[in-house]
């Protein structure tokens, strides 16, 4: 039950919502803290670089995998319960990463315990929500909640940054072992959903939708390497084909068959890990559709972004994460001021000015970007971007939930994660590889089309560059030509066909960004058009 009106109910809300929102930061921060202290981790534990970007991997990847089947924990032995648990196991992942002298134990902890634990924790948001707030009370805390993952991923690179610049990587976990108890301390007020009659985990249905989005998030995280369609040189293929294409197809035929079990388990009157039935709810797949294409834009863009300001303008980790700030301002701003002064506005109108204001975004950020302009030309497209995240947050939350029952609200919390998480793998590879493909095709023109350059260089470029060239900075660059011999002149072209394939990279990744918001522009209308509203207890 929503706690009803007052001064010390209000107080006791704003604790809950204060307990959820930061469950929410904590675990958006590890999609981002570390991105930029990466080397300095490998160093730490006696890895690679690879290594540690594995582990990365293998945290999206254990979180996609038990997404949905922690929905359903939390509807088995209650949603604060689970959040609560899932706090303690996340907690002692991020003691264990803190405190890992070697890359298992990094694995264990980082990808593992905090994987199972955000897996418990994001379901169980969506559904303390529900239950902590009556229904017109929710667009506003689902906009905070969701506004303060968003915030997370701004400000990760800069916390890394300071944390590694200043002390170590490891006051990273550390300060999260800090945070979880906390939050523990806070989920104290939480007021948990009835759970009646308690249901039995379908374990077939738990192996086929790990096994289905697992095996589909892989294939995605691996594009980069393995090429999406054609196979890089020395990638896996199966007739001649991307292994991407194959998990992919396999992750998409195996969440087929989990959908047709859960309908035999419906059918058979038996408990399903979640109900096909909700996906014929026109609402329902209105709000998670808009959540793919958010996160996907969301991610893209938080991919993009930090390259060019890092690596093409050579900016510091903090300088690169200050200069991402104003996104938050704007994201927070309109995440809790549209649902406070326009409590009754039209979802999907607020729905497709968020949008329009991503596709602005992007749009004004692609025409900006350019071989001499300075770090300030993100500002203003960061400010749209971040305004049209936060319209999106305010009103995507409440939209899933009220579409279904209260007492589904966990299944509902699993499966929006689920396509949360689908859409920012999508996103960050997308970008990746279409800003890479983009890039070497503009390096490679500018080469041959370059008399100072000679026939044997160009061999070589061609040769390396197929098969698979890093976003490299000048300084990077201009090491690898010195070690490699080249004559001043060979370096200098090379540096200036470096400079403006940089740039086409970066605009065809934000070119795909902008079509996938505008694509997403076709789904708003299954986007209610009025607020829900509370039908009394």
């Amino acid at each position: 039950m929503a706690p009803r009106a007052g001064t010390s109910e209000s107080a006791a809300t704003r604790i809950v919502l204060l307990a959820l929102a930061a469950g929410q930061f904590l675990m958006a921060l590890d999609s981002s803290v570390m991105n930029v202290s990466i080397a300095t981790v490998a160093e730490d534990v006696g890895t690679t670089v690879t290594g540690v970007q594995g582990a990365i991997t293998a945290y999206t990847l254990v979180m996609a995998m038990f997404m949905i089947p922690g929905g359903k924990v939390g509807a088995l032995i209650g949603r604060k319960r689970a959040f609560m648990i899932g706090c303690v196991i996340y907690g002692c992942g991020s003691l264990t990463t803190a405190l890992a002298p070697n890359l298992p134990v990094l694995l264990l902890g980082w990808s593992f315990l905090e994987g199972i634990g955000a897996a418990l924790i994001l379901p169980a948001i969506v559904a303390l929500v529900a239950s902590n707030f009556a229904t017109e009370r929710r667009p506003a805390a689902y906009g905070l909640v969701a506004a303060a993952g968003a915030v997370a991923i701004a400000v990760g690179p800069l916390i890394g940054g300071v944390a590694t610049t200043y002390f170590s990587w490891r006051w990273v976990f550390a300060g999260e072992v800090v945070m979880v108890l906390g939050i523990l301390v806070l989920a104290g007020r939480i007021t948990d959903a009835l759970i009646g009659e308690r249901p039995r985990i379908d374990l077939v249905g738990t192996v086929l939708s790990a096994l289905g989005l697992g095996i589909f998030v892989y294939g995605v995280l691996r594009s980069d390497e393995w090429g999406w369609f054609q196979p890089k040189p020395d990638a896996p293929s199966w007739l001649g084909v991307s292994l991407v294409v194959w998990f992919m197809l396999a992750g998409l035929l195996l969440v087929w068959l989990f959908l047709r079990w859960e309908a035999r388990m419906v059918k058979r009157r038996r408990e399903p890990l979640v109900d096909p039935g909700m996906l014929h709810n026109k609402q329902l797949t209105g709000g998670l559709t808009m959540f793919f294409f958010q996160y996907l834009v969301q991610m893209g863009v938080f991919f993009v972004v930090p390259l060019y300001l890092s690596v093409a303008l050579g900016l510091s980790a903090l300088k690169t994460g200050a200069r991402i700030l104003p996104l938050s301002v704007t994201l927070l701003a309109a995440a809790i001021l549209i649902p406070r002064y326009f409590p009754d506005v039209s979802p999907r109108r607020v729905v497709r000015l968020g949008t329009l204001a991503l596709l602005a975004g992007a749009v004004v950020l692609m025409a900006a970007l350019d071989a001499d302009a300075g770090a300030e030309v993100v500002t203003l497209p960061l400010l749209l971007i971040g305004l049209g995240m936060g319209a999106l947050a305010s009103q995507l939350g409440s939209v899933t939930v009220s579409a279904v029952p209260e007492a589904q609200s966990a299944e509902v919390g699993g499966v929006q994660n689920a396509v949360t998480n689908l859409g920012a793998s999508i996103g960050t590879a997308l970008a990746g590889s279409i800003m890479i493909a983009a890039l070497t095709s503009s390096f490679l023109t500018s080469v041959e089309q370059n008399p100072a350059i000679p026939s044997e260089v160009k061999s070589q470029a061609t040769v390396e560059l197929e098969s698979g060239v890093p976003f490299l900075s000048d300084a990077q660059l201009e090491s690898a030509l010195d070690d490699a011999g080249t004559s001043n002149k060979v370096t200098e072209a090379a540096l200036d066909a470096n400079d403006e394939a940089r740039i086409d990279g970066l605009r065809a990744a934000l070119a795909i960004l902008a079509f996938a918001a505008l694509l997403a522009m076709f789904f708003t209308s299954r986007i209610p058009k009025t607020q829900p509203r509370s039908t009394g207890p």
